[in-house]
């Protein structure tokens, strides 16, 4: 388990699904339900990490998704009462130390145009803009291809 000031990160489990289930569309984000998040728990190529504070309550998750040496990014999302406080970088930090300690050779992912909150932070994290999926959000928002290679 990591730490910082105030955040441990530990791995997801089924109980810290259901403790956020009634909570994570309104506390977190809309796009990921309770039965896709349990499906990618129990996925074998899925690894997902959870952020607690100093009270042990969830402020934000991650997951990747790992085939053969690649990684895909399918999440980071932190709590809405909870961001701009760092805990993104934090859990994206900790995702590129487990990423890199796994021998994975690339992290990726896809990125809402809009969001360009998400892009800064992972530009700041040296992710490279690779390509572009037209209408990949909601057939209507492009997504950038963002890559991490190690």
């Amino acid at each position: 388990m990591e730490k910082n000031d105030f955040v441990k990160i530990s791995i997801m489990t089924l109980d810290d699904l259901e403790k956020i289930k009634s909570s994570l569309t309104s506390s977190f984000d809309e796009f990921w339900n309770y039965s896709t998040l349990k499906e990618e728990l129990l996925s074998p190529f899925s690894k997902y990490f959870v952020a607690k504070d100093s009270d042990n309550l969830i402020v934000g998750f991650a997951g990747i998704k790992i085939i053969l040496d690649t990684a895909d990014l399918m999440n980071i999302v932190t709590k809405k009462n909870m961001r701009n406080l760092g805990i993104a970088s934090y859990i994206l930090e900790y995702l590129i130390s487990y990423c890199k300690s796994s021998k994975i050779k690339s992290l990726n992912l896809e990125v809402n145009v809009q969001n360009s909150i998400a892009i800064n932070l992972y530009k700041k994290y040296n992710f490279k803009e690779v390509g572009l999926r037209k209408k990949y959000y909601n057939n209507t928002y492009d997504a950038i291809l963002m890559t991490l290679s190690f």
